[in-house]
């Protein structure tokens, strides 16, 4: 039999991008070439002051001698990667500072945030079977949240747009509303694994979410045996004022997924467990190949060390709330800012335009930011960011929303 010729690609199909990139993203024409502090730099020349920081990861900005320290002295051990079917010390050493730091007993590493939650599912599933048996398997998410793009934590992620071309997505996952009084009529002790919630919702417009509300559904779910696990890929480690989100309002999660920032840039996620969720995880449950290598951990460990600084958390937690007094200006009669929500170093702005018009014009300006959402600029500067950078960027701000 003669097999059919295969058809040569035709290039009326084929993407727009000229550099072999898979289209995915829209970015800006600029390419970067360098960095420095606050500041990036495009082939031209042109300087850009940074409030996305890479969307919440480039922490402590650009050409960081520390960085670069912690860097060379990983590769001088010639390891950057011998998989975790061996013992290395650096992220032995992470995971032991992470647990001092925080309510867990245990840390699991991947390379990711979307993969830390897929993680967070599994180990909670895991412990509820143990506990409660198989029909307690259901994760709950809350209207707003978003937690990834792979099947799990897409079904976790209330965007309808970014759901609707990938289903049938991952069963026995729900999105419920925030609110106390809808929550305690769904959440089934004998059917409910975990509730999934991030303290702040950054892709959402920046909603940071009530105190008396976390610490209720912290409540509910310690009454009837339902594991919390707090997102905090996006607002944890510093960006709030506090090391993990979860610290301003008093409670402590059973599960606790990081990544963005952990290891400077380096691609880094992780998963912090109790004791009793920790306790139910056995051998051949999870695994991944690159996750807590030696050369990535030996950076997240320079970064954590810098991130837990108390002086660095108070300078964020103060300069944040001037941040904010100063955008809470901006919303007038008359104005183009309709509103301002955030905390810390992680600011959202409602505006009267679409946001992505907003952004194109701070990128004119010199300034980059982010959307989040159809009508809200996102603000995420470095945490080494001094109230002259916050100034200057709020300076251009003004200008291009008078």
């Amino acid at each position: 039999m003669t097999a059919m010729p295969i058809a040569p690609f035709e290039r009326s199909h084929a993407t727009a991008s000229t550099d072999g990139l898979l289209p995915i993203y829209r970015r800006a024409p600029m390419e970067l070439v360098r960095g420095s502090g606050c500041e990036l730099f495009d082939r031209d020349g042109t300087s850009y002051l940074d409030f996305a920081s890479g969307i919440a990861v480039n922490a402590l900005g650009y050409n960081d001698p520390g960085i670069r320290a912690a860097m060379l002295a990983a590769m001088d051990t010639g390891l950057i990667h011998v998989s975790n079917l061996y013992h290395t010390a650096p992220g032995a050493e992470l995971a032991t500072a992470l647990v001092a730091r925080s309510f867990a007993s245990a840390v699991f590493f991947c390379n990711s945030g979307a993969e830390a939650n897929e993680g967070a599912f599994k180990f909670a599933r895991r412990w509820a079977r143990a506990t409660g048996g198989p029909a307690k398997h259901e994760i709950i998410a809350l209207r707003g949240g978003f937690h990834g793009r792979l099947f799990a934590s897409l079904a976790a992620t209330d965007r309808p747009a970014y759901r609707a071309p990938f289903r049938p997505l991952a069963g026995g996952i729900g999105i419920a509303e925030r609110s106390l009084e809808d929550l305690d009529a769904l959440l089934d002790a004998e059917t409910v694994a975990a509730v999934i919630v991030e303290p702040v919702q950054g892709e959402s417009g920046v909603r940071v979410l009530e105190p008396e509300f976390l610490r209720g559904l912290r409540t509910l779910t310690r009454q009837r045996g339902i594991a919390l696990i707090f997102d905090e890929v996006q607002c944890g480690l510093g960006r709030t004022g506090y090391l993990f989100a979860h610290e301003r309002y008093g409670i402590e999660p059973d599960l606790l997924t990081l990544a963005k920032p952990l290891a400077g840039g380096l691609p880094m996620g992780a998963v912090l467990l109790g004791a009793d969720i920790a306790a139910s995880i056995q051998p051949g449950d999870h695994a991944t190949t690159f996750g807590g290598g030696p050369f990535v951990s030996s950076v997240a460990l320079h970064v954590l060390e810098r991130i837990s600084d108390p002086e660095l958390l108070a300078r964020v937690r103060e300069d944040g709330a001037w941040l904010g007094a100063q955008l809470g200006r901006m919303v007038r009669p008359g104005s183009r800012v309709r509103a301002v929500r955030g905390i810390g170093f992680m600011w959202g702005i409602d505006v009267v335009e679409p946001a992505a018009e907003v952004v194109k014009r701070a990128l004119a300006a010199g300034l980059l930011v982010c959307s989040a959402g159809e009508h809200t600029v996102r603000l995420l500067p470095p945490l080494i960011a001094d109230r002259q950078d916050l100034q200057r960027g709020l300076s251009i701000l003004a200008a291009i929303l008078a």
